[in-house]
């Protein structure tokens, strides 16, 4: 059954006016009122509809973009990219950033009923959300840079995405044949179930089918107390690594600014990149060419990726119908940091 704002009112004892001009913040609320309805509405799992008044309407064309690691640079040129692609289609732009601990598909549900969606993109995010989960989505949807939103064969998604597990993979052996074998991998939370995971089970299928020991101690997870996917993170595990005195030659972060992160904290410990340390991340951002000495990426295909995930979900929109994803190839660029020739 449904929750409605009367059910809201009535739990606080309160009219539906004094609801909702706490749902929209009204300066004229008692501000411990305004908490006592707040915490009822996440209690009762109460989604406002501030489509209800424009119900008549069907000339609604909204568009959501959610996206999960706004620290992370690399969805900026996404974001950009897609919102060209939704504006073109003269559809409505609406960017919703999603914490890095909620669950981006309770949010798009949310959503769902507060915006009257035609669609949803997914950036970033969880890689496994179960078949009962998606069935609450009513309106076409897309994700882009995770490969597999759902964890069940029933569920199809279309997912437009490199294969986070290869490309790590190709990473890692070209560290190998430039003669690495202690390679630390700065890699994700430590237990991540998204694109980090896969990047790190990359790293590790690499060294096994190179005949090279995994040792644990090389795996370094982001700190918790700092933003994940950021300078900062890569700069803080870097320092606590050659603090430890580990015994490496290379550094394979799973993102280009853990990477940069790391350069400066190798930097600032008396050491030479890629002299004493190669350093390579992923993502291929701009500030990896830039960066000097420049790092050597893994350049993830931008154009591509939002081109056919919004083709994908505009015929979806018209069509009602599913469409494939698509997995495509990332591109190794070898740079200074990893190649002192170069």
């Amino acid at each position: 059954m449904e929750v409605t704002i009367k059910d809201v009112a009535r739990r606080c004892n309160v009219a539906v006016s004094t609801v909702s001009r706490a749902i929209n913040n009204h300066p004229d609320i008692n501000p411990q009122t305004k908490a006592e309805i707040m915490q009822a509405i996440e209690e009762l799992n109460y989604v406002p509809n501030n489509s209800a008044r424009n119900l008549k309407r069907s000339d609604n064309k909204t568009i959501a973009v959610l996206v999960k690691g706004i620290s992370n640079q690399f969805f900026n040129k996404l974001v950009t990219e897609i919102e060209k692609e939704i504006r073109t289609k003269k559809y409505t732009f609406f960017l919703q950033h999603v914490d890095e601990h909620a669950n981006e598909v309770d949010i798009a549900v949310a959503l769902t009923k507060e915006k009257r969606l035609r669609g949803i993109v997914f950036l970033g995010g969880y890689e496994y959300h179960t078949k009962e989960s998606l069935s609450q989505l009513t309106v076409p949807f897309v994700t882009c840079t995770t490969s597999d939103f759902g964890n069940n064969e029933e569920c199809v998604c279309s997912s437009y995405a490199v294969d986070d597990y290869k490309e790590s993979y190709k990473m890692t052996e070209y560290l190998i044949r430039q003669g690495h074998k202690r390679i630390v991998l700065l890699g994700p939370m430590e237990h991540d179930e998204s694109i980090g995971r896969r990047r790190l089970e990359g790293y590790q299928a690499a060294l096994k089918d190179n005949h090279i020991d995994l040792d644990e101690k090389l795996i370094r997870y982001m700190a918790k107390n700092v933003v994940t996917y950021s300078m900062r993170n890569g700069y803080v595990v870097m320092q606590e690594a050659l603090k430890e005195k580990l015994d490496f030659t290379a550094v394979f972060a799973i993102s280009d600014l853990l990477a940069i992160g790391a350069c400066k904290a190798i930097f600032e410990a008396g050491k030479k990149i890629p002299e004493d340390y190669a350093v390579a991340g992923f993502d291929g951002i701009d500030e990896t060419f830039y960066y000097e000495p420049s790092i050597t990426t893994i350049r993830q295909p931008i154009k591509e990726l939002t081109t056919s995930s919004m083709q994908a979900l505009f015929r979806m929109i018209k069509s009602k119908e599913s469409v494939p994803g698509v997995i495509f190839a990332g591109e190794l660029i070898e740079r200074a940091s990893t190649n002192p020739n170069l």
